[in-house]
């Protein structure tokens, strides 16, 4: 079964946060653990990541933190999950290829299902989902699963 790790779903949701905060200067580590449940050691994995990235940028001193990289409506998933997973990719064989691709009857169905992921994953910004979660009303942390 295809599964986006936890290091994709965190990291998206991280960026979510990071938007709902837009203009409110930067999120601190502790902050973003805290409201995400997710723990501060592996906030720190992400960030560090998504900021090679260029996904996020820090600030340091008593008013530091982090901030998106780039505007939230240009940030999409699939950039996210780049990021973390690396190749997203449904089989091996559609980025490797194979000696078998030019005479594999199934190869068309997995590209053709690939193809449609990743335009969803390409399709989907961090902007759209924040606009989702200020939709939500109820109190208490966000749930996000994509």
């Amino acid at each position: 079964m295809l599964k986006i790790s936890t290091k994709g779903r965190y990291a998206t949701r991280i960026m979510v946060y990071l938007a709902l905060r837009d203009g409110d200067g930067p999120a601190r580590k502790r902050e973003i653990a805290e409201s995400e449940g997710i723990a501060d050691d592996y906030v720190e994995q992400l960030l560090s990541r998504l900021r090679t990235a260029g996904l996020v940028k820090s600030r340091r001193g008593a008013q530091g933190g982090f901030l998106l990289g780039r505007d939230p409506g240009e940030i999409t998933v699939y950039d996210v999950l780049a990021c973390t997973e690396g190749t997203v990719s449904l089989v091996a064989c559609i980025e490797e290829g194979c000696d078998r691709a030019p005479n594999c009857v199934t190869r068309p169905v997995w590209q053709e299902a690939n193809d449609a992921l990743l335009a969803i994953f390409s399709r989907e910004t961090i902007a759209g989902l924040a606009r989702q979660a200020n939709q939500i009303k109820e109190p208490g942390l966000l749930y996000f699963d994509i």
